[in-house]
């Protein structure tokens, strides 16, 4: 065989069968039996055959891409949800197109609607639109999928951390810990995620916490500039929507010459790579970002394929406690525990 890019034409003479024969095995016919598609499979796996996108493209009607869209890719918590939809799309020979909204809402809707028209399925990541601009978004629009927010309806397809039940387990760590009055430095207003946990902060008051919330967003700079109003109500604990959230925390509280935890504690939420690093190391909870990438990337092969998405239940959160959370200190700052 001539050295170069090899070719449908060369998977064919190798596996004795005829170029047709490949075009069906590489699109995923169910035409072709299981024993030749087995045979024409480990013949290209050999010869290194990857097929021609744009050709497959024009016979099929497929772009062999699949679309993302996230609110921010500043984020750490997206990064690795990406990689996988990544990995998983690229074994199976899809490319993908990753799109930005920056946390604009508003634009969610029209920015999903123009990238589902280039690709064969869309991936949601946390939209923030509002429920009926998703409703009317996923309207002939079959292959569009959901990650980390339940719509109120029965469309798109979602799956999603069970943020709510790990929130509570933050929560009920403080609470046992002998904190009372705690400060939620909430995130976005827009995220369902950010309303998940919040609903579970507020669910607290039943076993005795007594919280307050505080405006912040996502980020270092949006937690370090919520610490002076946090302070205001007089916590023994911060707890932060997110770890980036609860890092820049951190930074501001030692700038006002608080220890944490022998001031206050402070605890963060997803368990980014930099938490376990911090100093001190960061409480908070480890949420399976590349697991819930794995299984979107399932659903979405499976929304291409035609099949229904299987409903998949909430992935659960797992508490790490570290350094950052400890006992209010009797005459701390806050309010004393009752």
């Amino acid at each position: 065989m001539a050295h170069g890019r090899v070719t449908i034409t060369d998977v064919a003479r190798e596996a004795r069968v005829s170029i047709a024969t490949v075009s069906r095995v590489m699109g995923d016919r169910a035409s072709v039996s299981p024993e030749l598609t087995e045979r024409v499979r480990a013949v290209a796996e050999r010869l290194g055959y990857r097929p021609n996108l744009l050709a497959r493209g024009l016979a099929t009607g497929e772009t062999g891409m699949v679309g993302v869209l996230v609110p921010q890719l500043r984020s750490p918590y997206f990064h690795e949800v990406i990689k996988a939809i990544g990995v998983g799309a690229g074994q199976e020979g899809y490319r993908m197109l990753v799109l930005e909204s920056d946390d604009r809402a508003g634009a969610e809707a029209e920015l999903a609607a123009s990238l589902y028209a280039h690709v064969d399925g869309v991936v949601l990541c946390s939209p923030r639109m509002r429920e009926d601009d998703l409703a009317l978004l996923a309207v002939g629009r079959p292959r569009l999928l959901c990650v980390n927010r339940l719509p109120a309806g029965p469309s798109p397809a979602a799956l999603a951390h069970d943020i709510h039940g790990s929130m509570l387990q933050i929560c009920r760590l403080v609470h046992r810990l002998g904190h009372r009055r705690v400060a939620f430095l909430a995130g976005d207003p827009q995220s369902w995620a950010a309303g998940q946990r919040w609903q579970a902060v507020q669910e607290a008051a039943a076993f005795g916490l007594d919280p307050v919330r505080v405006a912040a967003g996502t980020a270092l700079h949006d937690g370090y500039a919520a610490v002076d109003a946090a302070l205001a109500y007089e916590p023994t604990a911060l707890l932060a929507a997110s770890d980036p959230t609860a890092l820049g925390a951190m930074a501001r509280l030692r700038e006002l010459g608080l220890g944490v935890p022998e001031d206050i504690s402070l605890t963060g939420f997803g368990d980014i790579p930099y938490a376990r690093y911090a100093s001190p190391p960061l409480t908070t909870v480890r949420v399976q970002r590349f697991d819930l990438g794995a299984r979107a990337w399932a659903m979405m092969r499976s929304l291409m394929a035609g099949e229904p998405a299987v409903a998949a239940p909430l992935l659960p959160g797992e508490l790490v406690v570290r350094a950052t959370s400890g006992p209010p200190r009797e005459g701390s700052l806050g309010r004393a525990a009752r």
